[in-house]
């Protein structure tokens, strides 16, 4: 589903960030263990603004996949070792609901009701633009491409790469979304071409030094490369509609630490947080009270064309999506 804020949404957040939690009368002590697919620069950023406002929670946190760390959860019901998930898309969590417990944040009034799951099993904690990540100097003399039907073009075949969905939330929202704006054929075509690798950090790695000439990513991600001064590496927002998805931050069922747990969560949305990973990790934020122009310079959502998707449909059809998808890449190669 791409989202749509409304000028009521906004007006709501608007006027709840007044009700904010006071993070700095708060005397929660204990620890928190978040499980998150982020990159380091996004949990530092966290780890950061928490010894500012929750001083007397120990925060840490383990990194990996999205649907690989999730699985991790899954094999550790009996005996919970984390109390935080932190983050990957509603077509992704779908599959692991029976992982969370309900928790409605005070800090979730400052965010637009369509990005808080009607059962709180999950609230947004930053929106992602699903773009190509181009090397400039690895086109080998053709054009940029400018859509995804470029991508379908032989030309290039092996020279685009993308994370494997089984463990990237980013990869199937991507993948799903070009099924659904080009149809089985294009998604056949598009296999026919790429690389898959195991972990998405590799993607940007790969591109940023060259061995690609085009990385299928989410905005943030590519956007660190852009701003850290490598002038042949370029963000491309397909003409024909991207992708807009927000990731979401669930507690975990079986928390050992549920007080910290819970403050924690309310740490992630905090605007506080919010305009830190903004600045720190370029995560658009889910909250309507922050001006993400006074912080990088990205293109406004609104300058932004986008198809959209539907989660809920997504998250159904996970397995049977995954399957024509490995189908589709073993029959390219």
């Amino acid at each position: 589903m791409t989202f749509q804020l409304t000028r009521r949404d906004v007006l709501a957040g608007f006027a709840a960030t007044l009700a904010a939690p006071a993070f700095a009368q708060d005397k929660t002590a204990g620890s928190t263990v978040i499980y998150t697919s982020n990159n380091q620069q996004s949990v530092q950023a966290v780890l950061d603004t928490g010894a500012q406002l929750l001083p007397n929670v120990k925060i840490s946190a383990i990194n990996g996949g999205s649907a690989q760390m999730l699985r991790r959860v899954e094999s550790e019901l009996s005996r919970p070792q984390a109390d935080i998930f932190w983050s990957a898309s509603a077509n992704t969590l779908g599959a692991f609901r029976q992982l969370f417990v309900p928790y409605r944040s005070p800090a979730a009034s400052a965010i637009p009701p369509a990005l808080v799951d009607k059962e709180n099993l999950w609230t947004a904690s930053n929106m992602h633009v699903a773009v190509m990540m181009v090397n400039n100097n690895q086109l080998g003399g053709n054009p940029a491409p400018k859509t995804w039907s470029d991508l379908m073009d032989r030309r290039w075949k092996g020279k685009v790469i993308i994370a494997d969905p089984v463990n990237s939330s980013t990869a199937y929202t991507i993948l799903w979304g070009i099924r659904e704006q080009l149809g089985p054929e294009g998604l056949k075509r598009l296999a026919s071409n790429v690389v898959v690798t195991a972990q998405a950090a590799t993607v940007l790695r790969a591109v940023a030094q060259g061995e690609y000439a085009v990385g299928l990513t989410f905005e943030s991600n590519g956007y660190a490369y852009v701003a850290g001064g490598q002038k042949e590496i370029e963000l491309v927002y397909p003409s024909e509609g991207t992708f807009t998805n927000p990731e979401f931050v669930v507690l975990l069922k079986g928390a050992p630490n549920e007080a910290a747990a819970k403050k924690t969560y309310d740490l992630l949305l905090a605007k506080e947080t919010q305009i830190a990973l903004l600045e720190a990790a370029y995560r658009r934020p889910s909250r309507t009270d922050i001006d993400v122009s006074k912080y990088v310079k990205l293109p406004n959502l609104d300058g932004i064309k986008s198809f959209p998707i539907e989660d809920a449909v997504a998250a159904k059809d996970r397995d049977n999506f995954l399957a024509e998808w490995n189908a589709a890449v073993a029959a390219g190669k």
